[in-house]
């Protein structure tokens, strides 16, 4: 019964073997001069103004969250809108009823004011 698990087991040991041995090779053969502008946090090539610790507004992890939920939806549409002959009028149905679940939050958070910048 066991045995039939080695192949999972030696691949498991093998894969966690490459990472480690990755991580430990690129810190020992790259190149580690550290610089003033090397250590400065990113911002696409404009000096960073201002503190890194400042606080955002609410709204923006708000709309994220929304950006999240509704990426998710298309995740989940993708497939059955390849299988939809197959499914037939239920998983029509079964679609028509999650995408209504997710246009009454949608409403919902337009009702409250949370997609209005102002």
């Amino acid at each position: 019964m066991l045995g039939a698990y080695l192949p999972l087991l030696i691949l498991l040991v093998v894969s966690v073997a490459q990472a480690i041995g990755m991580v430990v090779l690129s810190e020992k053969l790259s190149p580690t001069k550290k610089t003033r502008v090397k250590s400065a946090p990113y911002e696409s090539g404009i000096d960073p103004l201002g503190s890194t610790r400042e606080r955002f507004s609410v709204k923006f992890y708000v709309v994220a969250i929304l950006f999240v939920v509704f990426d998710v939806e298309t995740v989940f549409l993708l497939p059955w809108a390849v299988v939809m002959r197959e499914v037939g009028v239920a998983g029509f149905i079964t679609a028509a009823i999650f995408i209504f679940i997710l246009t009454v939050g949608l409403v919902y958070e337009w009702k409250k004011g949370a997609l209005e910048w102002s």
